[in-house]
Parts: C-alpha cells; sequence; structure tokens
C-alpha cells in the first residue's frame, strides 16, 4: 500500500492553487468577450492537459452554442472535429454539476452514449458554467488517447477554473451589452435630431393666417411629422401625417414620406394629384415593409378658401367663429403605401375670419391616463372652442390643448407619438 506523503500532497495543493491564481488574473485581464472566451479555454486545455477542449454558450433562447472549440497546441477545431458527447453535455445540463469519466467507452453510465462510442472518446470531464446558480455554459474536455487521463484532482481544478470563468464571462457579456446600449442610445440620439431638424425650423407667414405647430415622440424617434410651406407664393400647403408603427422603421418611412409628399406638392397643381403620386412612388418598387402612413394635406388660398385630402388620418377639427360650432371635416381615402390606387376626394373649405382648424395625430385623442381614460374628441372640441370664443391665436389655442393633454395624462407614459396643427384665418390682409 503506497504511503501518504503530507509535503508531496501540499506541493500539490499549492501548485493548483497557483495556477488558479494565474488562470484568475489571465481571464479577468480583458472585458472583450471573444477574448475572455479565447483565453478560458486556452487555460482551461493547458492546465488539464486536455486534446481537445470546447466552450458551450446558452444564447436568449436558452439553447448551447460551441463558440470556441481548441486543441492542445490552441489551434482552432473544425468541423467535424466540434463533435463531442451529448450524452456527458446533457447529463451535466439536467444536473448542473460537473462530470468526470476516466473510461468512456466502459462507464456502465454512459454505455448507451452513441457519440462516445463513435468518436471513440475515453477521458471526459465537464463542468457547468455557473452565475448565481443560472447555467450560462459549459466548459467540456476530452481525450481520445488513452483512458484514465483525467483524475478527480483535474475535475476539481476544472470546477473551480468553471467557477471564476462564468464571473469573467458574465461581466464580459455584461460589458458588451452596455457597449452595444450606449452606441445605440448614440446613434437614436443622432436620428432623433436628423429627423427633427426635417420639421420646419420657422413655420412660413402667410397673409390673413396664423399656424402654430408641436411635435412630440413617444420613444427616441417618432413615426409623425408635419409639414408647412408656400407654394408659388400665392398657397399654403399643410401636412399632417403618421406612420402606423413606432421605432427607427417608421421614422426611415417618414422621412420617405415627407420628402415624397413635399417635393411633389412642389410641382403638382391640386392636392389630390400630390397625394396620389406620392402613394404611387411609395408602392413603385413594392413596400415590403408592411408600414403605411396616413395623411392630411391641405391647400390654402388667401382669401380663406382651401381644398384638403384625407388618406385615411384623423378628421381636423374646424370651429366656425360666427356661430362657435365645432364639427369635423369628412373621412376619407386609404392610408398611403397600401395599394397602388386609393380611393381619394378633394374637400372644399371655405373659412371666414375667426374660423380656426385642428389638425391631430391619435398619440392625442388616444392620449391616455392612469385610469385608463382616453382624452377624445369631446374634450378637444370644448378646449378649442372655448379658446376660439374669446379670440385667442393659433399658438395660444395650441399651448392651451397642450397643456390640458399634459396635466390629464400625468405621470402615465405617451400611448403614442403626438403632432398636431392649429390653423387659424384672421381674414384677407
Amino acid at each position: 500500500m503506497a504511503e501518504h506523503n503530507p509535503a508531496s500532497s501540499a506541493a500539490s495543493m499549492a501548485e493548483r492553487l497557483a495556477t488558479l491564481a494565474e488562470i484568475n488574473q489571465a481571464i479577468n485581464a480583458s472585458l472583450d468577450l471573444d477574448i475572455v472566451m479565447d483565453t478560458v479555454l486556452d487555460r482551461v486545455v493547458e492546465a488539464v492537459k486536455a486534446q481537445r477542449g470546447f466552450l458551450m454558450l446558452r444564447d436568449d433562447s436558452g439553447q448551447l452554442h460551441v463558440r470556441v472549440a481548441r486543441g492542445l497546441n490552441k489551434e482552432d477545431l473544425l468541423s467535424p472535429d466540434f463533435q463531442y458527447s451529448t450524452t456527458i453535455v446533457n447529463q451535466v445540463v439536467r444536473t448542473n454539476a460537473p462530470l468526470l469519466t476516466s473510461n468512456a467507452e466502459h462507464d456502465p453510465r454512459f454505455e448507451q452514449g452513441e457519440s462516445i462510442i463513435a468518436l471513440g472518446l475515453r477521458s471526459i470531464m465537464c463542468a457547468p458554467l455557473l452565475v448565481k446558480n443560472r447555467l450560462i455554459g459549459l466548459v467540456y474536455v476530452d481525450n481520445t488517447l488513452r483512458a484514465g487521463v483525467f483524475q478527480q484532482s483535474d475535475l476539481d481544478l476544472l470546477t473551480a477554473f468553471a467557477g471564476m470563468a462564468a464571473i469573467a464571462l458574465e461581466n464580459a457579456r455584461l460589458h458588451r451589452l452596455e457597449v452595444e446600449s450606449t452606441r445605440l442610445e448614440r446613434e437614436l440620439s443622432i436620428a432623433y435630431d436628423i429627423q427633427r431638424s426635417m420639421l420646419p425650423h420657422r413655420l412660413p407667414d402667410f397673409p390673413g393666417y396664423q399656424i402654430a405647430a408641436t411635435w412630440h415622440s413617444a420613444r427616441e424617434v417618432a413615426g409623425d411629422f408635419y409639414d408647412a410651406f408656400l407654394l408659388d407664393g400665392d398657397q399654403l400647403g399643410v401636412v399632417i401625417a403618421d406612420v402606423a408603427d413606432k421605432g427607427v422603421g417608421a421614422a426611415l418611412f417618414m422621412a420617405v414620406a415627407r420628402s415624397l409628399i413635399r417635393g411633389i406638392a412642389a410641382v403638382a397643381r391640386f392636392p389630390l394629384d400630390t397625394i396620389h403620386q406620392a402613394n404611387r412612388l411609395m408602392m413603385l418598387e413594392g413596400n415590403n415593409s408592411g408600414m403605411f402612413v396616413t395623411a392630411y394635406y391641405t391647400v390654402f388660398e388667401r382669401d380663406g378658401r382651401a381644398v384638403g385630402v384625407n388618406a385615411g388620418h384623423n378628421r381636423p377639427l374646424l370651429y366656425r367663429h360666427r356661430t362657435a360650432e365645432i364639427s369635423w371635416l369628412p373621412r376619407g381615402g386609404r392610408a398611403m403605401g397600401w395599394f397602388e390606387q386609393i380611393p381619394l376626394n378633394p374637400h372644399p373649405i371655405e373659412l371666414e375670419p375667426g374660423d380656426v382648424l385642428v389638425y391631430y395625430t391619435d398619440g392625442l385623442t388616444d392620449a391616455e391616463n392612469e385610469q385608463g381614460l382616453f382624452f377624445g374628441e369631446r374634450h378637444l372640441a370644448e378646449i378649442v372652442r372655448e379658446e376660439a370664443r374669446r379670440g385667442r391665436s393659433a399658438l395660444e389655442i395650441l399651448d392651451r390643448i397642450s397643456a390640458v393633454v399634459q396635466a390629464f395624462v400625468g405621470q402615465a407614459p405617451p400611448f403614442d407619438d403626438l403632432t398636431m396643427i392649429v390653423v387659424k384665418y384672421c381674414g384677407e390682409a
């Protein structure tokens, strides 16, 4: 019977502690996930003298994927060398416990393991990578040369190493997410600035009219937009629109729609032609995004006459100063970007001095408070009537509506982007 040698055991323990300390320092020297993964596997293969090593990480769906595969001389392994014992891996995943077999082909626990037999595997070790008892991956090593290569002391070393590696890998992963999040926030901030720059910096002066507008995005970028521009100096074009989606995709679609409408309006004779042509151009190459945009486009004359076209948008509110009555312009048409041909009809309007038109997106009427109540058209009509009867300017009416909506919503998160245009006719100058 061999005698126990305390000095030898102590030396071996000290050597392993030194190895762990060195490994810990090496794998924590970087926060780059790819570098950490390479370092983790290189160190473990070297420490236990494995013929092959595999580092597997779980994706967001919980599936394991080989991220790094190495041989003893640190060469990358290519398929079909990626093959490993799925029997061993599945058991470690199931138990969250490290596993060692020193002679896999004759181990009764794995006699049904087809991959063990097919690959001629002898010694195998596998340890879970755990972060707060949550499995994030596995480190797996094996040897096909001979049995008995790995001992219990090697498994202890691998298990200790796996604990340190899991923390290092998780830190690197979180760092990557933070870097990516910061980059995305910066890009969204730039996109917001670009998008806002596309809105009119200054609303045009058009004799006999007052114009005021506001635009608020529910997210970093918006799908709403408004525009106001002079046409040959004798007409005023006003557009409000809402892309039926949110986020970056809606913002891009908004930019396309805005550019098309403004560009075509400069040469088209009637607002009906502008919307028809803009829609046809949207559909020219096929709209595979599935997005569409509702819009209301009105062309105003100096004498109070106007013609509007509704492409599936919210009905604008019309206040008549002479009677103090509120009405809603007709519904009409379909949203742009759905079909090449959309049914549209022009709606003529005869404005008198003091009349007010309010254009808005559904972020206004569908604004929801903390009790789950909607702001609604009726609430909007009451505010407009009250302010317009007092002779308020377009800007004062706009500011009053905005203040009441904000007070109504309170601390509830915004339902949608909110855009509004108020046009007041004051009479020919």
